[in-house]
């Protein structure tokens, strides 16, 4: 019987994997992530199938301990937690989860633009306090504004459909261009630096790739708006933390709504919890950072959960039960090597 190992399992996720594994698959549900922290268990090491979520880093070291691994299942559309290069070397297929959280993720990434625009979780947490100041409160509102949307794939394109719906002006910049989009929702492609200059909200969908890390950085910023509002539901490595930190303290952008961040698993994870001297110094750097914009009045983070709906669930497990089961039939679905 085939041995599959599902790392980073989540109790709610528990009885539909049983109940599509049992009598099926020789099958072990972990709730721990997959890194080269932790200490891998003897028996899971003959695995022909893992399968993680973002929250494993799956690194050549850590794959060199499945000798007989023929597939690595993600449940998530992302995949730069995974040694690509070491996978296609070794002849490992590598498949996600596409298309399973587009308005999930888009809704969340609308409901972090109006929080931080109208100040809801900054009057929440004052007016518990008791320190109300009504001209501290005052927001701004998304119509006949101009939003700039980086990345306008499945998850960005929902956003512009979302943000249309609030009358608000849409730029878009990505290597291909949809016509729907065009005549529909009265989207305009523009360059990177226009979209930057032209602005008054940014809103990130791109998968994260070796040429867009840390598009974000200082020179960008500068060129943003003073009262520009900056929201990341994509990839924390999208924007370099200690230009974001500066750009913020220095008053060059107005705010920022944040799902994800970088080394955003030394916050939550407890391998690293455990012994922080596992982190290397830039993670460090990275975590305090991190830390330091969790107490910036104009921040909202959240804990990389714009994904997290029943429905967006229901569809990850659903089809990462049937990339497996068409794999051990001959048939290779949804690969991303």
């Amino acid at each position: 019987m085939n041995k599959i190992v599902y790392f980073d399992v989540q109790n709610y996720e528990k009885e539909f994997l049983k109940k599509h594994n049992e009598g099926k698959y020789d099958y072990h549900l972990e709730s721990n992530s997959l890194n080269n922290l932790a200490s891998l268990k003897e028996e899971y090491k003959d695995a022909k199938v893992i399968s993680v979520f973002t929250t494993s880093r799956v690194s050549n070291k850590v794959l060199a301990q499945f000798p007989k691994l023929e597939l690595i299942a993600l449940r998530s559309v992302g995949f730069n937690h995974i040694d690509i290069d070491y996978c296609s070397e070794r002849g490992i297929v590598v498949e996600n989860t596409p298309n399973y959280g587009n308005k999930s993720v888009a809704e969340f990434a609308i409901a972090l633009l109006l929080d931080v625009c109208r100040k809801v979780t900054f009057s929440y947490t004052e007016y518990k306090e008791a320190h109300v100041k009504a001209t501290a409160l005052i927001g701004n509102e998304l119509g006949d504004k101009t939003i700039g949307i980086v990345g306008l794939g499945a998850i960005g394109s929902e956003f512009a459909k979302l943000a249309h719906g609030f009358d608000m002006k849409i730029l878009g910049f990505d290597f291909s261009q949809k016509q729907e989009l065009i005549e529909n929702y009265n989207v305009k492609y523009t360059d990177f630096d226009t979209l930057l200059s032209k602005s008054d909200f940014i809103s990130l969908h791109a998968p994260l790739t070796k040429e867009n890390k840390h598009m974000f950085n200082e020179n960008a910023f500068a060129k943003m708006k003073k009262t520009a509002i900056i929201i990341n539901t994509a990839r924390g490595e999208l924007i370099d933390t200690q230009a974001l930190f500066n750009a913020l303290t220095r008053k060059e952008i107005a705010g920022a709504g944040l799902d994800v961040l970088e080394s955003e698993e030394a916050i939550s994870d407890p391998d690293y919890l455990a012994d922080i001297g596992k982190l290397d110094e830039c993670a460090l750097k990275q975590t305090v950072l991190n830390n330091r914009l969790l107490q910036l009045p104009n921040v909202i983070i959240t804990p990389h959960i714009a994904y997290n709906t029943h429905e967006a669930i229901n569809r990850i497990l659903k089809t990462t039960m049937s990339n497996i089961n068409s794999f051990f039939d001959g048939v290779v679905n949804n690969n991303v090597n």
